[in-house]
């Protein structure tokens, strides 16, 4: 029997509907990616619960990107909470637009991608301040950066005490050049702090793409376990983009492979209640 799973990590969209520029550059995913899509690949695994992260469309069209996903919700339940862009860079500005986020019902977080931007810009007190209001509307922070950013991100973080944060992709360590510090320094400092999650998302990409092997993801996998606990870490498919690299069964039955010593409890945490909890999901 296969094991009731939240994946807190799922892309969907359609480049005849919405504008997504990086696509270009990736022509094997540059199509329609939808519900069906993942849940036909995916058809092998008790998928429960579905949280859809923004996929950095056009600015200008975050907005209709929620009201999409919505809609798509109301034809696949399992999609049950939303993690939406928002320009959180202009500061108290930013307040109208987390407002308007707010009418919403699944939007559970926000996202501001930091990966694409240069040293310092998760510092700006503007981009401070943006992540600051979150609370007052019940949202969270996904934390997207490469490894060499995550001693910004620290700086970050000890400035939003109220702020539940999640690190997407454990950081994006550099796993095909086999490097672990100083990342693995970083991520334990950023564990340290109690409102930050990690998620075991993304990893097959960040290593060999067309060569990996478990053995290259397990020293990774199992500094995260350590330095958050299991019970701050989440399963996430990160498809279609983990499709470079992998199936999704695969990568499902390979994290599962990963983390064989957790007791019950403790996978149940990693690959359901942990994303349950932090995004505030529904609980039927």
């Amino acid at each position: 029997m296969t094991f009731a799973i939240v994946d807190s990590h799922i892309h969907f969209w359609n480049p005849n509907q919405l504008q997504y520029d990086w696509l270009a550059a990736i022509p094997a995913i540059n199509r329609p990616f939808l519900p069906t899509d993942l849940l036909y690949q995916a058809a092998r695994k008790n998928i429960e619960k579905i949280v859809f992260v923004q996929c950095d469309c056009i600015a200008d069209q975050s907005l209709q990107e929620v009201g999409w996903v919505s809609a798509l919700a109301g034809d696949e339940p399992r999609i049950q909470g939303l993690v939406a862009f928002a320009p959180l860079e202009q500061g108290d500005a930013a307040r109208s637009y987390l407002q308007q986020l707010a009418r919403y019902p699944l939007v559970k977080g926000v996202r501001r991608l930091i990966q694409s931007e240069g040293p310092g810009f998760c510092l700006r007190p503007e981009f401070v301040a943006g992540v600051q209001l979150l609370p007052e509307f019940g949202f969270s922070f996904d934390i997207c950066v490469f490894h060499h950013q995550l001693a910004d991100v620290l700086r970050l973080v000890e400035q939003c005490p109220q702020v539940s944060f999640v690190l997407d992709h454990s950081g994006k360590p550099a796993i095909k050049d086999r490097r672990l510090d100083p990342w693995r320094e970083h991520i334990s400092a950023l564990a340290a702090f109690p409102n930050v999650y990690c998620k075991i998302s993304g990893l097959v990409t960040e290593a060999d793409a067309a060569h990996w092997t478990p053995a290259d993801l397990q020293p990774y996998i199992d500094h995260v376990l350590a330095a958050f606990g299991p019970h701050r870490v989440m399963y996430g498919g990160d498809w279609p983009v983990s499709l470079l690299a992998t199936s999704y069964q695969n990568w499902i039955d390979t994290l599962a492979a990963a983390t064989v010593g957790l007791s019950p409890d403790q996978k149940h945490g990693l690959f359901y209640a942990n994303a349950q909890s932090f995004y505030r999901l529904p609980r039927h």
